[in-house]
């Protein structure tokens, strides 16, 4: 019988191992490529790590493209709205979660049914508001339609909910308000969820292409994953160029998840668990 457990075992083991290896070998190929010379990404064979690796391409991505544009535009973009969710979701999420008023259950199955609305059907609209704003080529044409989210509200009333009412009524007989009550009794035992939301907001914001394709329209204002694309539509040979705006693409999305991972895994299980 333990036998057979430690079989178990060494076979579960391998096949995470090799999991884990598909998963994070096209990730190491991406940075061998962006420190490869042209010659090695147009070699007949692929070269897993350059004999020499080149540096440089980093310097001449941004020689050959406003990069720091790209990724300043990235930055405010997704810092911004990422921000709005922390501050509006948990709000409407709380209000949906411990206030009885009305219809609020009609009124959060309407949100709920916004999600099943692609984007797609929203954005020309969304174009046309922008347009008749003149806020089109603008940060807050690219940040404005996105401030709040459904699923951020429902993840935060999903998390909000359980919190017992008597924490909340022993403060309103305390005297304080409900924004005090929103502050110091809600916010501190949400912090995983809110780390979710954030890890969520961010990596989607900062991989967002079509609203900020549709909505730019000079290199200055172009988010990443614009610029990276039209470059490469531009340069479509220099790969390895290509590959170095990749990793700059994924490297901030990384840290914050390092940053963040504590609170992210707390935050799922104990969504689940809810």
């Amino acid at each position: 019988m333990e036998r057979m457990t430690v079989r178990r075992k060494v076979l579960l083991y391998t096949l995470l191992t090799l999991a884990s290896l598909v998963t994070v070998l096209p990730l190491l190929y991406m940075v061998s490529l962006s420190l490869q010379t042209e010659a090695e990404t147009l070699a007949a064979s692929a070269v897993l790590w350059p004999e020499s690796p080149q540096w440089g391409n980093y310097a001449e991505l941004f020689a050959r493209a406003p990069f720091g544009d790209f990724i300043v535009n990235s930055l405010v973009v997704a810092g911004a709205i990422t921000l709005s969710h922390l501050i509006f979701d948990p709000l409407v999420g709380y209000v949906f979660a411990k206030f009885r008023f009305p219809l609020r259950n009609t009124l959060f199955v309407a949100l709920l049914a916004t999600l099943m609305v692609p984007f797609f059907v929203r954005m020309i609209p969304l174009y046309v508001m922008m347009a008749n704003l003149g806020w089109l080529n603008t940060y807050q044409g690219l940040i404005t339609p996105f401030l709040m989210d459904a699923f951020g509200i429902f993840l935060m009333r999903q998390f909000i909910q359980p919190i017992p009412d008597d924490l909340i009524s022993a403060a309103r007989i305390d005297g304080a308000s409900e924004l005090r009550i929103y502050r110091s009794v809600i916010l501190p035992q949400t912090r995983p969820a809110l780390a979710v939301l954030a890890l969520f907001t961010f990596v989607f914001q900062w991989n967002e292409f079509l609203w900020p394709l549709v909505a730019t329209s000079t290199p200055e204002m172009r988010t990443i994953p614009v610029g990276l694309t039209l470059f490469n539509q531009e340069y479509f040979t220099l790969w390895h160029l290509t590959a170095a705006g990749s990793v700059i693409l994924f490297v901030p999305t990384a840290l914050l998840f390092v940053f963040t991972q504590r609170y992210f895994v707390r935050g799922i299980a104990l969504t689940g668990l809810r």
